[in-house]
């Protein structure tokens, strides 16, 4: 199983858009994917057209009940191979305590690994607790950004905070790569920006861009991965290339 977590501390980046979307390609692939939300937003629902009641077991449980489980959060969605444990919208996030090994321990209780070739989590966009927990317990993260000046001074930031837990507390975590999205390369900004990440953090951090497409965000309101709204469109394209393309990397390192 492959844990990654997708993390950006600045928002607008198009993270959500990129959970949904990589999670919907390679469930396609045949892979049993789950999908974490743990931004209280909750749009991860959203783009798969999950309804929730208020009743319904979310993935913040587990951070404020001892007897939660992951498990019980986690619902199948309209897409095949892939499940949700939805966020709750209403969730504090001063309720998560100081706990960094929480999800960690509840991904390892509820036997995931036995269940799932795929766990993504979609990040908060800000550096505390459910954050470091997602970092603790992945394998991998994922850095999408918009190539413009304040979202790769945002993407430095990230990697300040990256280094430590790569370096200490989970030493299994490697960066999967740098994803420019909403990337219009005809922009001379777009290139510059993306011309920097090169620069600082090496070509081979980057990864193919996610192209800016309208459709995606229709894809969205619409409550449907990419390559079932607009299966023809360049943002299915670009998406499906992706996985591929994380599969690709994770096999060879």
């Amino acid at each position: 199983m492959h844990i990654i977590a997708i993390s950006n501390r600045k928002g607008g980046t198009g993270k959500t858009t990129v959970a949904v979307n990589l999670a919907a390609e390679l469930a396609a692939l045949g892979y049993r994917v789950l999908l974490i939300d743990l931004d209280s937003q909750g749009h991860c629902a959203v783009g798969l057209g999950v309804t929730l009641n208020a009743s319904a077991a979310t993935a913040h449980d587990v951070f404020v009940t001892a007897a939660a489980t992951l498990e019980a959060a986690i619902d199948p969605t309209p897409v095949e191979n892939l499940w949700l444990a939805p966020a709750n919208d209403r969730f504090d996030h001063g309720q998560s305590g100081h706990d960094l090994r929480c999800l960690a321990r509840a991904i390892h209780q509820d036997n995931l690994s036995q269940k799932f070739d795929f766990i993504l989590i979609d990040t908060p966009p800000s550096l505390d607790t459910l954050f470091m927990n997602a970092l603790l317990a992945a394998h991998r993260v994922l850095v999408p950004y918009v190539p413009h000046h304040l979202a790769f001074q945002g993407v430095r930031q990230l990697l300040r905070a990256l280094f430590p837990v790569m370096t200490k507390t989970n030493r299994n975590l490697k960066l999967l790569g740098f994803l420019p999205v909403m990337a219009a390369n005809q922009m001379r900004q777009h290139r510059k920006v993306t011309g920097q990440v090169v620069h600082d953090f090496g070509e081979s951090r980057v990864l193919r861009p996610i192209r800016t497409d309208i459709r995606l965000a229709e894809a969205m309101a619409a409550g449907q991965p990419i390559r079932q709204y607009a299966p023809k469109s360049r943002g299915a394209q670009d998406f499906a290339e992706l996985a591929q393309e994380v599969i690709n990397r994770i096999e060879t390192k």
